[in-house]
């Protein structure tokens, strides 16, 4: 796949949990705020300083299965106890209109994807080891002994299926991974500056009504 072809607007970061994922947006995002960053549901309870809507749409069990069962969801999974999931229809919306799109989802939810829009632009973000990897996760003070034993077994899985995705990026030094990321970015944005023009996207397969979810709609 080409980064030029402009029906290749949305850029997929994936990559084990507590690798970094988080951090780079952040930087790319303050460059480009042009960009439009998706923002997924959750079953799990925000962590401190975290805001419903804007790092997640923070749902209970029973309201996030009915949005499951009515097809809102672009892709979900569940992930140590907890389930997640991206609303479909703001993300259609905006492919439609031509803008660039940044999504952050674990791993299979990213094989996902793939599957629905295999336009997208898929990066794979990698820990120097699993020792590091746990390192990370360690230093949230967020996790519990149970919880990081399954997110280090998971990352070793998942680390596995690296391959599949069309860049591997090591965040071993945080400014390196930044400007590897940011370049493959770039060469998905419009040519001419401050312009978020180009052909519709396709429509997102197998998405039911119009893909919204109903609580926490990001619009």
């Amino acid at each position: 796949m080409s980064l030029a072809e402009p029906s290749s607007r949305l850029l997929i970061l994936t990559g084990p949990s507590g690798v970094g994922k988080g951090t780079v947006l952040q930087a790319l995002l303050a460059r480009y705020p042009q960009v439009w960053l998706s923002v997924s549901a959750t079953t799990r309870p925000p962590r401190p300083g975290e805001r419903h809507g804007r790092n997640y749409f923070f749902l209970d069990h029973q309201t996030f299965m009915n949005q499951v069962a009515r097809g809102e969801f672009l892709e979900w999974a569940e992930f140590a106890g907890h389930a997640y999931g991206t609303p479909a229809g703001p993300i259609q919306s905006r492919l439609r209109d031509g803008k660039t799109v940044v999504l952050e989802i674990e791993v299979e939810g990213a094989r996902q994807v793939r599957r629905r829009l295999p336009t997208a632009v898929q990066v794979f973000l990698r820990p120097p080891s699993l020792a590091a990897l746990e390192e990370r996760i360690r230093a949230r003070g967020s996790d519990s002994e149970d919880s990081i034993a399954r997110r280090i077994a998971r990352a070793r899985e998942e680390l596995a299926r690296a391959e599949e995705f069309d860049h591997v990026i090591l965040n071993g030094d945080l400014n390196r991974a930044i400007a590897e990321v940011d370049a493959i970015l770039q060469g998905m944005m419009p040519t001419s500056p401050g312009r978020e023009q180009g052909p519709n996207q396709s429509p997102i397969k197998g998405i039911k009504g119009d893909g919204t979810a109903g609580q926490g709609r990001s619009g």
